[in-house]
């Protein structure tokens, strides 16, 4: 299990448009790795981070928005953070029903993390979720 010493931390934006979703999702998941996190997590967390960027860009409503994605570790846990500067389009956590297209992010989201949920900051909304670092992934040099 990593100690408080290991501060990790990669922050970077991107505009809102879904041709940016895989050079985001490979971002995540090459810092995840540089990190030493390579085993399911990195799976976990990067997927998480697909969905939680595509539901960004795709529910917000702010023309010319530049999303921001952040991993850090924080004590024993990743915190993966999407904040996008529409305040006023809160997530729902809802059911998709076995013939609907879409309507199943957050709900991954919520099933792969140990916690997610959302906060507000000064000019936008940042949605979250926090996953806790299993025996055998570092996040250490």
């Amino acid at each position: 299990m990593p100690t408080a010493t290991a501060d990790r931390r990669d922050t970077f934006r991107v505009s809102r448009d879904r041709q940016h979703v895989p050079s985001a999702r490979a971002r995540v998941r090459k810092t995840l790795a540089a990190w030493g996190v390579e085993s399911a997590l990195a799976d976990d967390v990067t997927l998480s981070a697909d969905e939680l960027l595509s539901n960004a860009i795709k529910h917000c409503r702010v023309t010319f928005a530049e999303i921001e994605i952040t991993v850090s570790v924080q004590g024993g846990a990743l915190l993966l953070e999407v904040s996008d500067p529409d305040k006023g389009k809160i997530p729902e956590l809802h059911i998709a029903d076995s013939d609907d297209e879409t309507g199943r992010g957050l709900f991954l989201v919520a099933r792969l993390a140990d916690e997610w949920g959302h906060r507000y900051r000064t000019y936008a909304k940042c949605v979250w979720a926090r996953f806790v670092i299993p025996d055998g992934d570092t996040c250490t040099d």
